[in-house]
């Protein structure tokens, strides 16, 4: 998952797709199973945790406050978090990249022209997003209509739009994820 500084809505979006791919059983990395990652298309805040008030409302939800595998696989995310810039060795061996806005997707699909790495493998997260409006990705200007809306600059409740936006997101993607084949139609 791509967003500008990686301290919201990326890192919150790992978070819970960790949360749902151990939830569901699903093997992590090094145990030849699914390897999730947040970066983001600036450095401007490498090297930072999640933003706080990320981390109360995951917190508030209950991520990574259990003693479940799942917890446990959580914590680990979030004590290990440090915001990046997303690498050229991440775009090219990332299976699915997930943008958070329209721009992100841009600035992903340019560098990805620039290293030869199909911009197929690149879509926006909300395209997964059941409640999302169905747009023409052909069509200039209405992928902007399937923005995960910046917190950073609102208040706790447009954290909480934000986390609704990603569970709702992660619970559609898990599925398709966790299925026992890598034949999956994402």
């Amino acid at each position: 998952m791509v967003c500008t500084g990686n301290i919201c809505r990326s890192a919150m979006a790992e978070v819970v797709l960790v949360d749902r791919l151990a939830s569901a059983g699903v093997p992590g990395t090094g145990t030849g199973g699914i390897a999730v990652s947040s970066a983001g298309i600036s450095d401007e805040e490498a090297g930072n945790p999640m933003d706080p008030r990320a981390l109360r409302i995951l917190a508030e939800r209950g991520y990574g406050t259990g003693s479940d595998a799942a917890s446990r696989a959580v914590a680990a995310v979030i004590a290990g978090h440090a915001a990046h810039r997303i690498s050229d060795a991440e775009l090219a061996r990332a299976d699915l990249i997930l943008a958070m806005t329209a721009a992100h997707l841009r600035a992903l699909e340019r560098r990805a022209a620039r290293l030869d790495v199909d911009p197929g493998r690149i879509r926006m997260f909300r395209q997964f997003d059941p409640t999302a409006p169905r747009v023409a990705e052909e069509t200039p200007g209405t992928l902007s209509e399937l923005d995960v809306p910046d917190p950073w600059y609102g208040t706790m409740a447009d954290f909480v739009d934000t986390l609704d936006v990603v569970e709702r997101v992660s619970d559609a993607l898990t599925p398709a994820l966790a299925a026992p084949h890598r034949n999956r139609h994402l």
